[in-house]
């Protein structure tokens, strides 16, 4: 193993704004937050446009649906399509809110972090999380760990965007990662860990939530039923 380098990886959680995204700036206007579950589509050849899932929350259906109209209403998405309103019952916690809804957003990746982070060698291990226009990133490096702040540094000057690291970790050492894991069911932490080793959060994604269900042998609602309440408790402090 060359000197400085971890098998493991490095986890960080960054914290970061950047310009020109429309979950910053709603998030910004409005109470509440977003969950991006970085379960994006590559563009359909010919267009300039991706598809990606995410959850709007707050405390009560208004503050959902007013979150909801601002973006619909922002210049930089396109088509929102709206799912099912979700109402916590505490022992079903979808997002960290009261109230949740899920959509699906097609917008231009190219004003997107994700793909940014990823190509800076950061890939992502849990949905983003958007509140107070500021988006929360856990991610793992598997390079040099003296190498990541260079990383950084490149992506604020390409984006003009601020980030922040707010922890630092070996992979397999983070003992807050641990406590967060140990909330989960074990329905809850399969179907977590299978979605993340199949590649579910890779960009693009690996595999589909058919094709989980199918490998578990479970019902496709049954399985984002387990996956969202799972992001959710990793999610939460």
């Amino acid at each position: 193993m060359t000197e400085g380098t971890s098998d493991a990886g490095t986890r960080l959680r960054l914290d970061l704004w950047h310009p020109n995204c429309w979950a910053i700036q709603a998030t910004e206007r409005n109470p509440g937050g977003i969950l991006a579950h970085a379960v994006y589509e590559a563009p359909v050849e010919g267009t300039s446009t991706a598809n990606g899932l995410f959850t709007a929350y707050g405390e009560t259906e208004s503050e959902v649906e007013a979150l909801i109209a601002d973006i619909e209403s922002s210049p930089l998405t396109e088509t929102v399509r709206r799912l099912q309103t979700q109402f916590d019952t505490r022992r079903h916690r979808i997002a960290p809110g009261a109230v949740s809804r899920e959509f699906f957003l097609e917008h231009d990746p190219g004003e997107m972090i994700c793909p940014l982070l990823l190509e800076h060698g950061f890939v992502h291990t849990a949905p983003g999380k958007i509140e107070d226009g500021r988006e929360s990133w856990d991610v793992r490096y598997a390079g040099q760990r003296e190498d990541i702040e260079a990383e950084l540094e490149a992506i604020r000057t390409e984006t003009g965007g601020d980030i922040d690291v707010e922890s630092v970790g070996t992979v397999g050492g983070d003992p807050v990662q641990g406590r967060r894991l140990e909330r989960l069911t074990q329905a809850q932490r399969e179907v977590y860990e299978l979605a993340r080793d199949r590649g579910y959060y890779e960009w693009p994604r690996e595999t589909s939530t058919r094709d989980l269900a199918a490998e578990l042998d479970i019902s496709k609602t049954t399985l984002l039923e387990h996956l969202r309440t799972a992001e959710s408790k990793l999610l939460d402090p």
